[in-house]
């Protein structure tokens, strides 16, 4: 019984951290969303987050709403969703303050660098989508588009499909940590990564096709990023496998 009760005070302790990183996130999170409120504010939010598509749409066209409260709900979506983005190095930084505690020197020596470079791609990767893919997309889509036809897009879909767009990119660019997660687990070598990296290729085209809208350009606009950033794990797992080895190990 006296074994027991330490140990059960240790989970409790660690839920109560757990708990109290989770309300941290949260406030930071909050604290970010209720600066963009007042400044620039909701309205001014989206319309940075519609700028693409604006641009794309013939001369005074614009984007409806079908929805009675859409005009109040999504420009307050997509601020939080730009909170969100802000505040993740925040977020990240809760997670890692939490397991860092109950982790080795050589485990913190890989632990810290993923959690700074996973913020920072997922950022890298939803900045790639909106600046150069949307603008391409929605060019080579208005392309195609009959004159017969009024482009009036309604702005509940774009912001189902900005937020899918900027959450497959924003993964897609975490491949090199996927990577060197896999080589530094032991789970898979270098060089059988190698091996199947022609396999890896075709995977990433046919992840892109998926999730991506069924034009050429964001499927390219997905899929090359994919390899590169492969290429680019493949590179770095090694000098990560090297830096965080225990003692034992590296002897």
């Amino acid at each position: 019984m006296s074994d027991e009760a330490p140990v059960e005070e240790t989970f409790i302790s660690h839920l109560v951290e757990l708990r109290d990183r989770l309300v941290k996130a949260i406030i930071g999170v909050a604290a970010v969303c209720i600066v963009l409120m007042i400044w620039p504010g909701p309205k001014e939010v989206y319309d940075y987050l519609a700028a693409p598509m604006l641009e794309s749409l013939p001369t005074g066209a614009k984007m409806i709403a079908t929805g009675v409260i859409s005009p109040f709900l999504v420009p307050m979506k997509v601020t939080l969703m730009f909170s969100l983005i802000v505040a993740l190095p925040w977020v990240f930084y809760q997670l890692w303050a939490f397991v860092a505690p109950g982790l080795y020197a050589h485990e913190k020596r890989l632990v810290l660098p993923l959690v700074i470079s996973s913020s920072l791609l997922f950022i890298a990767g939803v900045a790639f989508c909106y600046f150069f893919v949307f603008k391409r997309v929605f060019h080579f889509i208005a392309t195609f588009s009959p004159s017969s036809i009024a482009v009036m897009p309604d702005i509940e879909n774009y912001l189902d499909f900005v937020m899918s767009m900027c959450l497959a990119f924003g993964a897609t660019f975490e491949v090199p940590i996927v990577v060197v997660i896999l080589v530094r687990m032991g789970i898979v070598s270098i060089a059988k990564l190698k091996e199947i990296r022609p396999y890896i290729i075709v995977g990433a085209f046919v992840i892109a096709a998926i999730v991506t809208p069924p034009d050429v350009v964001s499927q390219l606009a997905l899929a090359i990023p994919m390899w590169l950033l492969f290429e680019l794990g493949l590179l770095v797992a090694p000098l990560f496998v090297r830096m965080t080895q225990a003692p034992e190990e590296a002897a």
